[in-house]
């Protein structure tokens, strides 16, 4: 995976990458939901949705936001709108056992992340500034985006970086590949961005029947 050096540069951008393979994509089992709850229990410990603003990790992406022009009251970021979610006691989406086991890691990590269907992957992936190209999110809604920061693909675009991913590459039932993306900005410490990698690669690994494999050499030095 490629960064722009200047989107490296001027908001600390990084990711870490795990590539899945010999992948079987299903309806997530009873075995997860009773971990799930286990999970839930550790975040109401650890978290409140008073003070969850003031986590360190939740600051680095609301201050992120900020310099993108984003409003984080208004649109949060996806890892912390999933701890809002569990500490008013609302229940997680049910998409697949993928999906479902890397919303629970970024849950757990406040680390945003997304996955993509490899087999509808052109090429090299890429983080840069968008060109006017247009992009369809998951759930249909049709953007034009220009001057945003965007993963892509050598063809199109995949994700508005780090919160919307496209409906074109989605994780389904006929996914046999994937590759997960946990998404850096200023902050984010690379051992905490790589222990968040590790550990979600641990919870797919346990409930999503696949080969993982991560691949640090993406991160910055």
């Amino acid at each position: 995976m490629q960064i722009s050096p200047e989107l490296k540069e001027k908001y600390g951008i990084s990711v870490e990458v795990l590539r899945l393979s010999n992948l079987e994509v299903k309806p997530a089992s009873q075995e997860f939901a009773a971990f799930k709850e286990e999970v839930f229990k550790e975040i109401r410990e650890k978290h409140t949705l008073a003070s969850l603003k003031d986590n360190p990790v939740v600051r680095a992406y609301r201050d992120f936001y900020w310099r993108i022009g984003i409003d984080p009251t208004k649109l949060r970021p996806a890892s912390e709108a999933l701890v809002r979610r569990i500490l008013a006691g609302k229940p997680l989406p049910e998409i697949n056992n993928l999906v479902d086991a890397y919303n629970l890691a970024s849950a757990l990590t406040l680390i945003p992340m997304g996955a993509y269907d490899a087999g509808k992957v052109k090429g090299e992936l890429i983080i840069r500034t968008s060109n006017g190209e247009s992009f369809v999110g998951i759930g249909g809604k049709e953007l034009v985006t220009k001057g945003e920061i965007v993963l892509s693909d050598e063809e199109k675009i995949l994700s508005i970086y780090p919160y919307r991913d496209a409906d074109a590459t989605k994780i389904t039932a006929a996914t046999r590949a994937a590759t997960v993306v946990l998404c850096g900005v200023k902050g984010i410490e690379r051992d905490y961005l790589r222990q968040s990698a590790e550990k979600t690669q641990e919870i797919i690994s346990r409930f999503v029947p696949c080969d993982a494999k991560l691949h640090y050499q993406n991160l910055p030095r």
